[in-house]
């Protein structure tokens, strides 16, 4: 069983920090306080997708998760995105248990390549104890690497096996709204415990159809690219704060607002706390309370209690 405790001490927390435990007791209990802890220390996080089975980490991985937990994460979650990955991603976690968790799934780009066979063996991944989530799974007619009727028949076996097992699923929309809605509709009832949109980019109608069906948004570093993020750092204040995860992607999507800017372009977990600080500004909270509130988010959905070894 995986337990984290990570968070500050009763008697130094804010009024609004007071509330949210008051609202989530359970929660709360799951992430006592140990004595050492204090104000100055990192803020708990939760990483809850990170690429960590990208050939770019091959080389140094371990460095990288010990940076990960120097700056306060908690706990990280290894996306799969196809049966290789997931494969790999099983070895990781294997490697720090408690510490990692995995998604089992198939991206929408590698539909074209998924037999019924892989599928099969997706299922089988799913069921092991620490594989917290069905994906990523979805849509992408961006892109197009997939025809977009394969796609979208993977992504609804996808969201039956997370009905059929009772996990939640890992979501990946882009440019697809008016297609993926109605299908992730058609399961929700039968999911029954959500999901998360994964690296949510979408305008404000969007948001507020996901919202509507109690899903979770997945806020990374796009949020800090004045490019492209402008219209995110306008609207994550709609995001209910109990609604809220936080989560890297990576090696991908970089946060460009870090100072010093790395001599790398690949994005790592330790950098995490660049998309709180952001997030945090954009909606006029504490870094520390919009931690508090991500981390037990992340610990509810993926019910990281339960979590076991493979």
């Amino acid at each position: 069983m995986l337990v984290l405790s990570a968070l500050i001490p009763v008697n130094q927390r804010s009024e609004t920090e007071s509330q949210f435990d008051a609202g989530h007791e359970k929660q709360a209990q799951r992430f006592a306080m140990s004595e050492a802890m204090t104000l100055n220390s990192p803020p708990p996080l939760i990483d809850i997708g990170a690429n960590l089975g990208h050939e770019s980490f091959v080389h140094d991985l371990d460095v990288v998760i010990q940076h990960a937990r120097d700056v306060g994460i908690v706990h990280m979650i290894v996306t799969g995105t196809s049966l290789h990955a997931t494969q790999r991603a099983q070895e990781i976690a294997e490697q720090h248990p408690g510490f990692l968790s995995i998604t089992a799934g198939i991206h929408p780009h590698e539909a074209s390549t998924c037999s019924q066979e892989v599928l099969a063996q997706i299922g089988a991944l799913a069921r092991c104890g620490n594989v917290v989530a069905v994906g990523e799974t979805g849509l992408d007619f961006n892109r197009d690497f997939s025809p977009r009727p394969m796609q979208e028949e993977i992504f609804q076996q996808q969201l039956q096996l997370a009905c059929e097992i009772g996990k939640p699923v890992f979501l990946h929309q882009r440019d697809a709204h008016s297609r993926f809605l109605p299908i992730l509709k058609n399961f929700r009832d039968q999911l029954a415990r959500g999901g998360v949109v994964h690296c949510f980019t979408g305008e404000r109608d969007e948001l507020y159809d996901y919202l509507d069906l109690d899903m979770y948004i997945g806020i990374t570093g796009w949020i800090c690219d004045e490019r492209r993020g402008q219209h995110l750092l306008e609207m994550v204040a709609d995001i209910p704060p109990e609604r809220l995860l936080l989560e890297t992607d990576a090696p991908y999507l970089l946060p460009r607002t870090l100072r010093p800017r790395p001599k790398s372009r690949r994005n790592e977990p330790r950098f995490l706390p660049e998309v709180l600080r952001t997030v945090a500004m954009a909606t006029g909270r504490t870094e520390r309370e919009v931690a508090l509130s991500s981390t037990a988010n992340a610990q509810r959905l993926f019910d990281l209690d339960n979590c076991q070894s493979s």
